[in-house]
């Protein structure tokens, strides 16, 4: 079946309404086949990490081979875009939506975000997510790790359409009367720890843990589980590691006698990164046991940029991630591509593949990455976009605009043939042709792209700000390197 284009869904789902991307329909003929049972799914996310964190993208500090060899088998999009926070980010990736139509640009109660209490702030009422759309065709559906969502207990994550989880647990997470007697992040205990003797809720029960255990290790351990007891259908997992999010404490593997497990380090990133890319070999490993490894679609990601190297700054930096999709018996190896993807595309990617429909009372602003994944297409999308409050980031292969609000262009750049920060040009306030046809195209993307008006305080506004020292300290944050 050919791809509609978004005019064409709108005007079936809505009745001619027009939006701005493109949705996926099945890259088959239809719907899978009850012969042939539709592909496994897992989404693995891992917390602050940029692409610039990985070997594949260009590290020589860090040593990640279980990725490397999933780069280098499958697909590794040397430009994928998050949202440059993890909230934003995750709801996007939840939705197939952007913050303009999801609702969601900001954390709540932060610049952009919307009030704490805002419909959009509910993911079981307010959105139709991925997990919503697989468990209704069949899929067995888990999380693992971390949520930072909303829901309370006893509902929580089931409510979003999850039969099991095990999570990371905030103290508003546990349930009623239940008090966290692991460990702390801090000397406040105000946070419990997600790293060492950490505070898990399995399934809406506590599971109290001892200091030798290591969050990441049980999270793991449920997701094998869970795929060994769900082996025989098709099955779903939102894997959203911990790793590797401050504090950065040692890991199993550079924990040394003597060393205080609970204290962060800067100097322990490097293990953290290792350490994450040890359980993603573990996790395929496990496929490969259980005989599942050809027939299950892995998506590595990472949520933003890395903290303290470009989260949170509306530029390149803060918004590429590494995005790496494998599966040997579907997924063509193609290796390192220039294609372009953001994290809108990951739900209509996994309904086109699965023979699900998408939901039709909404705007799905990805486009399915499953012809280019299965070898059926050499391209994937023109452009794409990212986002954090006011500010807007837009890129397609040539060109990038960086901090873009609706009360100031913000920075061009041509990147060349570059795609890690190296060599870009700033051309904001050149007028030669192409610029011009570069700033017409984004223009016209931008139109369709609204964000919210705010002043420097965060407030609603219809008066310029002065936005001087923002820009200046934005310009200082963005180092230019891989």
């Amino acid at each position: 079946m050919a791809q509609l284009s978004r005019r064409d869904f709108l005007a079936q789902a809505m009745g001619g309404a027009v939006g701005i991307g493109l949705a996926g329909t099945a890259f088959a003929a239809g719907p899978a086949s009850p012969a042939k049972r539709p592909p496994n799914f897992i989404v693995l996310l891992a917390d602050d990490m940029g692409a610039k964190e990985l070997s594949c993208y260009g590290n020589t500090g860090h040593h990640t081979p279980n990725l490397d060899r999933l780069a280098e088998t499958g697909v590794k999009f040397e430009t994928g875009y998050a949202a440059p926070i993890c909230h934003p980010s995750r709801v996007m990736l939840m939705t197939g939506q952007y913050g303009c139509h999801n609702g969601v640009y900001n954390f709540a109660g932060r610049r952009g975000g919307p009030e704490p209490k805002s419909p959009v702030e509910d993911i079981a009422k307010s959105h139709v997510i991925f997990a919503n759309l697989l468990k209704k065709a069949g899929y067995a559906t888990a999380l693992s790790g971390k949520w930072q969502l909303s829901g309370r207990q006893p509902n929580l994550i089931r409510e979003c359409d999850f039969d099991e989880y095990c999570m990371w647990a905030y103290l508003a997470d546990l349930p009623v009367g239940v008090k966290h007697t692991g460990g702390w992040e801090g000397t406040d205990q105000t946070k419990p720890s997600r790293y060492w003797n950490p505070c898990i809720v399995k399934n809406g029960e506590y599971v109290p843990t001892k200091p030798d255990d290591y969050g990441p290790d049980m999270h793991h351990e449920f997701v094998v589980d869970f795929m060994k007891r769900n082996k025989e259908k098709p099955f779903f997992i939102y894997y959203t590691m911990c790793l590797t999010h401050a504090p950065h404490m040692p890991t199993p593997d550079t924990l040394k006698p003597g060393m205080d497990r609970f204290k962060h380090s800067s100097e322990n990133f490097k293990g953290c990164v290792e350490y994450a890319d040890k359980l993603v070999g573990k996790l395929t490993a496990a496929l490969d046991e259980l005989g599942l490894r050809e027939n299950t679609v892995v998506f590595f990601l990472g949520d933003n940029g890395t903290g303290g190297d470009g989260k949170a700054e509306p530029t390149e930096l803060g918004a590429r991630v590494p995005v790496i999709v494998n599966a040997p018996g579907i997924v063509k190896q193609r290796g390192t591509t220039r294609e372009l993807t953001d994290f809108s595309d990951v739900l209509p990617t996994m309904m086109d593949m699965a023979g699900v429909p998408l939901p039709q009372d909404r705007i799905i602003d990805g486009k399915s990455l499953a012809p280019f994944l299965v070898g059926k297409s050499e391209t994937t999308r023109e452009w794409i976009h990212s986002f954090i409050g006011d500010a807007r980031i837009l890129r397609t292969k040539r060109w990038l605009l960086e901090d873009n609000t609706p009360l100031h262009y913000g920075r061009l750049y041509d990147c060349g043939d570059s795609r890690d920060g190296t060599g870009y040009r700033e051309v904001t306030n050149e007028e030669t042709p192409e610029v011009l046809a570069a700033k017409d195209q984004f223009k016209a993307l931008i139109e369709k792209l609204p964000a919210p008006i705010l002043a420097e305080d965060g407030s609603a506004t219809e008066k310029k700000p002065e936005r001087a020292e923002r820009r200046e300290k934005r310009r200082a944050m963005r180092k230019n390197k891989p």
